[in-house]
């Protein structure tokens, strides 16, 4: 696991805090406190499989008694009726810790497995599949690591880490070019600049004035296509906008570098995973 463990240790806190006021109701006056019980991880369906260490940690900070067996690991596939791993401790701590944890895993492997079928969609092309900003407060984090799970790759973290001049910005300076050497005069050595553009007009100024990565936003196959052959390889192309599977490998075909899609985070659907007692 890449993410720093007291982010992630931080983050169940919280979670757990939010579900349990001060007592499990049900748990704490049905089951035994003494009792033990094993539980194991079950794969309703077919995928790849992100962040089963921070699911499995819930556990083990309700008691880090708790132990567990791990068959499969972040970045592995699955197919439906896999064990993914077996927990044992007590029984109050398997039940209390249940729902956050499947919350978390079930929410990641859903974005690495959307991102998975895109990589696969493109594969033989030169198109890397990204993610975007378009992530939960405070969950981006883990959702970009679930996208590297899957086998994609992450636009910039946050808006410290690249200057990006997207249309409003442009408008809001009132150009392009001046935008450009406004940022060149501030920004120091390791920062690179990003420009969107919407035709092959702007797609040309950008390249004029040194960009360093275009965004071809919304544009058709046609246009694209001549995007990639007028930059000839002088600044990293990234495609966005309206990118389906339906349409994902005719995109990647012409020839950007970068495909990005807002949807591997902010509208994934969960990947069914269930926890079973025995």
């Amino acid at each position: 696991m890449l993410l720093p463990q007291f982010y992630v240790d931080d983050l169940i806190k919280r979670a757990i805090s939010e579900d349990i006021n001060y007592i499990d109701v049900t748990t704490d006056y049905l089951i035994d406190e003494s009792k033990l019980s094993t539980a194991k991880l079950i794969s309703k369906d077919s995928g790849v499989i992100a962040g089963l260490e921070i699911a499995l940690r819930v556990f083990s900070l309700l008691d880090d008694n708790t132990s567990f067996e791990v068959f499969k690991h972040d970045g592995d596939e699955v197919e439906k009726g896999d064990v993914i791993a077996h927990i044992s401790g007590k029984t109050r701590v398997l039940l209390k810790g249940e729902r956050t944890s499947l919350n978390l895993l079930q929410h990641m492997s859903g974005i690495a497995t959307a991102t998975n079928v895109c990589v696969k969609l493109v594969e033989g092309t030169s198109a890397s599949i990204v993610d975007t900003r378009k992530t939960m407060p405070t969950l981006r984090p883990l959702q970009k690591y679930a996208v590297l799970c899957g086998g994609g790759k992450n636009h910039r973290y946050n808006l410290s880490d690249a200057a990006m001049l997207k249309d409003n910005h442009i408008d809001a300076y009132g150009s392009l070019t001046n935008a450009v050497i406004a940022l060149r005069k501030k920004a120091g050595h390791m920062i690179k600049i990003e420009v969107e553009t919407r035709n092959i007009d702007e797609l040309e100024e950008a390249l004029a004035v040194g960009a360093d990565v275009i965004m071809l936003d919304n544009m058709d196959y046609a246009t694209m296509k001549e995007a990639v052959k007028r930059t000839n390889g002088r600044a990293v192309l990234e495609a966005s906008g309206n990118v389906t599977h339906e349409n994902i490998r005719q995109v990647a075909e012409c020839g950007v570098d970068i495909i990005s899609l807002g949807a591997l985070t902010h509208s994934v659907k969960c990947f069914d995973i269930s926890m079973r007692i025995d």
